[in-house]
């Protein structure tokens, strides 16, 4: 059987914008192997995979490289494609169960808001040779159970950055998310986000990383809504409003292109 794979561009409301996400739906689940083979045929920074069940949708992300625990992206994706094709009526929340927990999402107007786990980052002492990878000197380091949080000065700070990348990849950490106070007006902070060791040198907008950066700048600049920009060549748009130990990501999406997967692995018996 053949499967139908959708890409999305997700936190845009634009085409060629945000970071896109290819959302496949299977009628069975299937192996990893022929997950991943997929995510690396397709080469976006993630694929999602979703089976459905009694109660929603049973849901899995893969980069090129590796499933990962966590993606905003690529859930905005996959609720914005349910509510297309009505999978899911557009006045019904989309739920996923993941490695994370159950996930919902639900339509707000002209925005999908997503309610995720809040991630915040401890204050962490790391490698002297962060700071020579990164090219910048951090003025706060912190550690969740992603990913590594890095303050800089300001804005332009993080946009000039040009990471190393061979060496970030050795890090024991799913990637690196770096930050800085907003110049732009209309935001409250700005974010670039390195992965490579999981296969992706730089996201263009990771919606699981402001689950750690919400509460971050929500601290700092005592607020419970927040709106971060994330300055990657694309560019993107990220909601956010802390909810106790939740945090509540907002954001939309566009389709760009839907097409075929031919599926030889599974006549083959894989």
């Amino acid at each position: 059987m053949d499967l139908a794979i959708t890409q999305v561009d997700a936190f845009t409301d634009r085409p060629f914008a945000g970071n896109p996400a290819a959302v496949c739906l299977l009628p069975a689940p299937r192996p990893d192997r022929f997950l991943q083979d997929v995510a690396r045929e397709m080469n976006l920074s993630e694929t999602a995979f979703l089976v459905a069940r009694d109660d929603g949708y049973d849901l899995r992300w893969f980069t090129p490289a590796v499933e990962v625990d966590l993606c905003g992206h690529a859930t905005l994706a996959s609720a914005h494609v349910l509510w297309e094709e009505g999978r899911v009526p557009r006045d019904a929340p989309a739920r996923f169960h993941t490695r994370s927990g159950v996930l919902t999402a639900v339509r707000s107007g002209d925005l999908i808001e997503m309610d995720f786990p809040s991630e915040p980052a401890a204050a962490s002492v790391e490698s002297p040779d962060l700071e020579e990878a990164l090219g910048v000197r951090p003025l706060f380091v912190g550690r969740n159970r992603f990913d590594l949080l890095v303050e800089v000065d300001a804005e332009a700070t993080v946009r000039r950055l040009r990471p190393d990348f061979t060496w970030l990849s050795t890090l024991a950490s799913r990637g690196v998310i770096v930050t800085a106070p907003s110049g732009s007006p209309g935001f409250d902070f700005v974010s670039r986000f390195f992965a490579p060791g999981a296969g992706i040198d730089e996201d263009p907008v990771t919606g699981s990383a402001h689950c750690c950066l919400g509460p971050f700048w929500g601290s700092r600049l005592r607020k419970e809504r927040l709106v971060g920009l994330q300055v990657s060549a694309r560019g993107g748009t990220v909601g956010v409003r802390l909810a106790g130990d939740r945090v509540i990501l907002g954001g939309k999406a566009v389709t760009v292109l839907r097409g075929t997967l031919v599926d030889p692995g599974h006549r083959a018996g894989a």
